[in-house]
C-alpha cells in the first residue's frame, strides 16, 4: 500500500488525492453533459459545490451513526472523561465516511439547491441524471484511494496483496487480503460507462438515478461479503451498507415504474 507521500516535507494522503482527481474528472465530464440542457457552467459549478457539501455531511453523519458507541461512551462517562475526553470520542465517531451517507447527502444537496436556484430549478431531473452518471466515476477513483490508503480492505485470502508497513491502519499489516477495493472500483467504472451510454443515447431520461439504484446496490451487496474490516455495523448478519443497498434497491424498484408512467404521459400528444 501507499497511503501517503511527501512533497516539500509535507505528507499528502493518497486517498485525498484520488478523491480530488475523481471530483475534477466529474466536473470535466459534467461540463460536457450539461451542454444538452444549456445549463450554465457557473450554475453547474454551484451545483457541484452543493453536492460536495451534502456528500461530506451525509458521509460523516452515517459514519458516526455506525460508530455511535463512541458517542454513547463519551456522553455516558462525561463525569470521568471531561470535555477533552468527550471531544476525543466525538472525533473518533466522526473520523471517517460511509459511501451511502455521502450519496444520499449529495442527492439532497442537489434537491435543495435546485429548489432555491431559479436558473436550474427546471433542470432538477436533468441534474439528477448527470449525477447518476458521475457518481460511479467519482466512486471508482475513491476506491482506488481506499486501496492505497489501506481502508475498506478485503478478507484474508490466498489471492491478493500483503501489506507490511501501513502506518495508518496497522491492523492489515502482514496479512494477505483480497483487493476488494480494486474490484469495486472496476465495477464502478463499468457502471459509469454504461450509464454514460444511456445518457448519450437519450435512454431512460429523467430516470437514470433509478437505473443506478437498481445496479450499484446489487454490486455493493455482493462485494460486502468480501470486506474484512469489521467497523461497518453488523445487523442480523448483514452490514449497514447491505441494509442500505436493500432499501435503496426497493426504493428504486417502486419509483421507477411511477416515473416511467409520468414520462410516457408527458411525451404523449394532448388529445384536445
Amino acid at each position: 500500500m501507499f497511503p501517503v507521500f511527501e512533497i516539500f516535507g509535507k505528507q499528502i494522503g493518497v486517498y485525498g488525492v484520488m478523491a480530488a482527481v475523481g471530483f475534477a474528472a466529474c466536473f470535466l465530464v459534467g461540463r460536457v453533459l450539461i451542454r444538452r440542457y444549456d445549463i450554465d457552467v457557473y450554475d453547474f459549478a454551484l451545483t457541484m459545490i452543493a453536492t460536495g457539501i451534502g456528500m461530506a455531511v451525509g458521509a460523516s453523519l452515517l459514519y458516526a451513526a455506525t460508530n455511535y458507541r463512541y458517542l454513547y461512551y463519551g456522553f455516558s462517562h462525561f463525569s470521568e472523561l471531561g470535555w477533552s475526553g468527550l471531544w476525543t470520542c466525538i472525533k473518533a465517531a466522526f473520523n471517517g465516511f460511509v459511501f451511502y451517507g455521502g450519496f444520499i447527502g449529495a442527492a439532497i444537496g442537489i434537491l435543495v439547491y435546485t429548489k432555491f436556484a431559479k436558473d436550474v430549478k427546471a433542470h432538477r431531473d436533468h441534474l439528477l441524471d448527470i449525477y447518476a452518471v458521475l457518481v460511479p466515476l467519482f466512486h471508482g477513483f475513491g476506491r482506488i484511494g481506499c486501496f492505497f490508503g489501506g481502508c475498506c480492505y478485503g478478507v484474508e485470502s490466498p489471492f491478493g496483496f500483503t501489506v507490511h508497513d501501513n502506518p495508518i491502519n496497522p491492523a492489515i499489516n502482514g496479512v494477505n487480503r483480497f483487493p476488494i477495493q480494486l474490484v469495486e472500483s472496476a465495477c464502478c467504472f463499468i457502471l459509469f460507462f454504461i450509464l454514460l451510454q444511456l445518457f448519450r443515447r437519450h435512454k431512460m431520461e429523467s430516470r437514470l438515478i433509478y437505473c443506478y439504484l437498481l445496479t450499484y446496490p446489487v454490486i455493493r451487496f455482493i462485494t460486502e461479503f468480501f470486506r474484512g474490516d469489521v467497523n461497518r455495523g453488523i445487523f442480523f448478519g448483514l452490514s449497514t451498507s447491505q441494509w442500505f443497498s436493500i432499501l435503496l434497491f426497493i426504493f428504486a424498484l417502486i419509483l421507477l415504474p411511477v416515473k416511467t408512467k409520468k414520462a410516457k404521459q408527458k411525451s404523449e400528444p394532448d388529445p384536445s
